[in-house]
């Protein structure tokens, strides 16, 4: 089974500062990143996934959930595919 990898919707969110939690470069960034987009994303890929209804750690307040995505390679590598594939909105 691949190791699992966490996702949380404010790693995409271009509205934060990478201190804030965002881990994509801004320009690969989206307003108001939905679990729903991060879970079409991994289905572009053909990646498995579930989702739960837990916060990340810096914004706990914020109940927007987070996808646990079996996979292979490197963190940083998934969180950099899921963003190229991520609906940007303006």
């Amino acid at each position: 089974m691949s190791p699992e990898r966490i996702l949380y919707p404010c790693y995409f969110d271009a509205g934060l500062q990478r201190s804030e939690g965002r881990r994509v470069p801004r320009p690969m960034a989206v307003k108001n990143p939905a679990l729903a987009d991060i879970e079409g994303a991994l289905k572009q890929l053909k990646v498995s996934y579930h989702v739960e209804e837990k916060s990340h750690p810096g914004h706990w307040a914020e109940r927007g959930g987070r996808v646990i995505a079996n996979w292979d390679r490197s963190k940083e590598d998934l969180i950099r595919d899921v963003a190229r594939l991520l609906p940007h909105r303006k």
